[in-house]
């Protein structure tokens, strides 16, 4: 996964909680083109073992992943910013 546009800005990464369920953890700010991000969540769900989806451009992970995503994501070499409610 080497082929990336250069980050202008850290990524976001986020928790969000609704009114039911786990739980949303969120990758925002992700300059990168679509087929990629698809790889990028596939391989990131099966690391997590969970659920997710790309909505608006965000990749959304079911549950609280951060502690996971924030390792994972500077080993492929991009930039985090944690924005915690």
């Amino acid at each position: 996964m080497t082929e990336r546009a250069a980050q202008p800005e850290p990524v976001r990464l986020s928790f969000r909680r609704g009114a039911k369920g786990s739980g949303v953890t969120r990758v925002e700010r992700l300059i990168m083109h679509p087929t990629l991000k698809n790889h990028l969540l596939a391989e990131l769900k099966r690391r997590l073992g969970c659920g997710g989806a790309i909505k608006g451009g965000t990749l959304e992970f079911q549950g609280d992943h951060r502690g996971v995503l924030e390792p994972e994501l500077a080993s492929r070499g991009f930039k985090i910013r944690r924005v915690d409610p």
